[in-house]
């Protein structure tokens, strides 16, 4: 418990620094992201990963908190996946690179002799997608590491149920140096998670779930993991009804995300946070109470009536695509000699 509270302070001290530090390299590499007309830099996963991968390998090499069987390959396959994250965000990785990548590491850290083989290639699918649907949730600032903190706090409250103190530990660690990373990514943020980050998050999230649902029954297994994944899964379903009914291309990047909705609908970028903040903790409570048993399976029902209310409505909401950027004209300066000129002829 004292470790615990050690290592989770650590980590958010650790993170916000390493932020903060890796901010102007980002910039000066130009390793950064367009949002709202600004250069964001992205390295901000890479303090995540570091500090929650440094901390986690502390315990385990001193002894003070081992990870458990398999906790350990899961954390070494997690950085895998954010070192392919972070060679994307340099060098602009293809969506299909990511997905084999993300998919060989997913399949060397699932459990198949509690799966099954038919459950273990669904626990593959799911980590692959849930990876890449939380990725998708860096397209607003504040939102990704909001909703992983959220996240791993339920996730570790699930963990902590099964008696799974390393992997409990390894969870609230990751949700202190997230915590730690978002005061430099609140809106407006000074730099981004990135995809090394949000990979990252995403595998380590659902793979966590799945080494804590691992031999129960399939169906409770999947509304647990759906209520810990519902704001990310729903933003996802908004993209590609969005794209799919304006007949844009699925891969390319455009308004059509929760957070860009709700301001659509006039709040800001930092209430669009807390409001899907809001709605991310309700579902992860639900998933909590339906794996420890408080409730049954069918509150998840609940949960998946606000998702589908809240894609048809947000759907309505128009935005904005943002046109090509004009090239830039001749200056002010310029300008007023040739307008000058003009007159002079006239005269």
């Amino acid at each position: 418990m004292l470790y615990g509270i050690v290592a989770a302070t650590a980590s958010l001290l650790l993170a916000a620094l390493l932020a903060a530090l890796l901010r102007v390299p980002a910039l000066r590499a130009g390793i950064v992201d367009r949002r709202r007309q600004r250069r964001l830099p992205l390295l901000g996963g890479l303090a995540v990963v570091s500090v929650t991968c440094l901390v986690a390998w502390v315990g385990q090499r001193t002894g003070i908190a081992p990870l458990g069987e398999g906790v350990d390959e899961l954390l070494v396959a997690a950085a895998v996946v954010a070192a392919l994250g972070l060679v994307a965000d340099v060098w602009r990785l293809r969506a299909r690179v990511l997905v084999a990548g993300t998919a060989l590491a997913a399949a060397w850290v699932v459990p198949y002799d509690e799966t099954g083989v038919l459950g273990g290639l669904l626990a593959v699918g799911w980590i692959v997608l849930a990876s890449l649907v939380f990725k998708g949730l860096d397209h607003a600032d504040g939102l990704a590491g909001t909703v992983g903190v959220v996240t791993a706090f339920g996730a570790g409250a699930c963990a902590a149920a099964e008696v799974m103190d390393g992997l409990a530990v390894l969870l609230s660690v990751l949700a202190a140096a997230l915590t730690g990373f978002l005061m430099h990514n609140w809106p407006p943020a000074r730099i981004g998670l990135g995809a090394c980050g949000s990979l990252f998050t995403g595998f380590l999230l659902s793979s966590s779930v799945v080494f804590t649902r691992a031999g129960y029954a399939l169906r409770s297994s999947a509304a647990v993991v759906f209520c810990l994944a519902a704001v990310a899964l729903a933003d996802a379903v908004l993209v590609v009804l969005a794209r799919g009914l304006a007949r844009r291309p699925l891969l390319r990047r455009g308004p059509d995300h929760l957070a860009h909705r709700l301001r659509g609908l006039g709040l800001t970028p930092a209430g669009s946070v807390v409001l899907l903040g809001a709605g991310c903790f309700s579902a992860v409570l639900v998933g909590v109470l339906v794996h420890t048993g408080w409730t049954g399976e069918g509150a998840v029902l609940w949960v998946a009536g606000g998702v589908l209310f809240a894609v048809l409505v947000l759907l309505r909401i128009r935005v904005r695509i943002p046109a090509q950027t004009p090239r830039r004209g001749p200056s002010t300066q310029v300008r007023e000699q040739a307008t000058g000129q003009l007159r002079v002829r006239n005269g």
